[in-house]
């Protein structure tokens, strides 16, 4: 600890102070509840604080536990030479690795257990943190100050305008979630969208928009993994939905996508990644929230993507506009604590409250950060220069 102040009582009472007082931090006190808990947390660093404050034995008693996670992040950061939180035991170390890297292969059956396990858990649930079309990923913050549903609007314009749309063009959307991105596709460029999701929550809710929109006919949403999709279309998006690929997957997903894709088509791919090297899924995300879930790093996209003749025409790094999302999210979910505990509990929402902390320090000061890439098979499928997509850009806005 250098920066901030964390303190640190006991079971017994007995009081550690560790750090410093720092302008704009607040302090970090927290409580251990039993005798073990300090042990605990020690002998397990990738789950054990996560567990403790799930189950009570963490117990918060000023700040909350985005302060604490970002107050460890903070002293922590990725930038900084030899950071990081790992097991002591080298064997430890080496199994835990091992079972996260076989967890992300992927199988069909396997990836329709991992979707329902996060997705499934309610729509009430989502319309408590999420803007009002529940988009529930990366929004695109032109100014840190826009509130959260002029972001995720205009995180829609940025990636149509990345498409390159053309009126009565065919499009796919890959991991359609509730069916916002493709209601909105068709509303601003007239052209006909097929989404796909494994969740049959987001099939129910995506296809009731489409029909209250009167859009059925053109804006369309099956249960089906983009396996087996067959047809060609003139554009392909998917955003959110990469993170549950697999590495082992990932050449056949883009191959996929190839056979799928116009051969002047242009696909765009949103999805989270790390800033480094490839690296394995924390233990707690991949415990209680993304199963089978893993954040790629850029060469590994880019790797899976070149064998299958895929240009990456066009490759954006997002930064920050994450850690500003789930800001918005973290916000809601703590005003919305009673619903939250009335639906599922009390750990529940503490496990949930954890998840969007620490992801929010890990898009803050971790190595998690958002990418998106355009890809064309063809290398005069777009115009070359990047000009074409600030205009899409303004007249989406206009």
């Amino acid at each position: 600890m250098r920066v901030g102040e964390l303190v640190v009582i006991d079971a017994d009472g007995s009081r550690h102070a560790y750090g410093a007082p720092a302008e704009g931090l607040q302090r970090i006190v927290i409580r251990l509840t039993g005798s073990k808990t300090a042990q605990f947390i020690a002998s397990h660093p990738r789950l054990g604080g996560a567990e403790a404050f799930m189950d009570g034995r963490l117990v918060i008693e000023e700040g909350d536990i985005a302060g604490m996670i970002d107050l460890v992040r903070r002293n922590s950061r990725w930038e900084k030479s030899g950071s990081g939180l790992s097991a002591p035991n080298p064997l430890r170390r080496a199994i835990g690795n091992a079972r996260m890297r076989f967890d992300r292969i992927n199988w069909e059956g396997k990836s329709k257990r991992n979707v329902a396990h996060h997705y499934d858990l309610g729509d009430r649930l989502y319309d408590l943190f999420l803007d009002t079309d529940r988009q529930y990923s990366c929004a695109y913050f032109t100014d840190p100050a826009n509130s959260l549903e002029q972001a995720q609007l205009d995180k829609k314009a940025h990636i149509a305008a990345k498409l390159a749309l053309k009126p009565g063009q065919r499009v796919l959307d890959i991991g359609c979630g509730w069916g916002g991105m493709a209601l909105y596709l068709h509303r601003v460029a007239d052209v006909d969208v097929l989404g796909i999701t494994l969740s049959e929550e987001q099939l129910r809710t995506a296809r009731r928009r489409a029909a209250e929109a009167g859009v059925s006919d053109r804006v369309k949403f099956e249960l089906i993994d983009y396996r087996k999709v067959e047809g060609v279309f003139d554009r392909i998006v998917s955003v959110g939905m990469f993170e549950h690929v697999g590495p082992p997957r990932y050449r056949a997903f883009f191959a996929k996508c190839r056979s799928l894709l116009a051969e002047d088509g242009v696909m765009l791919l949103h999805t989270i990644g790390r800033m480094g090297g490839p690296g394995v899924t924390d233990a707690f995300t991949a415990k209680y929230i993304f199963p089978g879930g893993y954040n790629p790093a850029l060469s590994e996209i880019v790797a899976a993507s070149e064998r299958v003749k895929l240009i990456a025409s066009d490759i954006e790094t997002l930064r920050v506009h994450y850690a500003h999302t789930i800001q918005h999210w973290y916000d809601r979910a703590v005003a919305s604590k009673a619903q939250i505990v009335a639906l599922y509990d009390e750990r529940f929402y503490r496990m949930w409250t954890f998840y969007l902390a620490g992801a929010m320090a890990a898009f803050r000061h971790g190595g998690m950060c958002n990418y998106q890439i355009q890809y064309i098979r063809r290398r005069d499928a777009v115009p070359i220069t990047r000009d074409y997509i600030a205009e899409a850009e303004r007249r989406l806005h206009g």
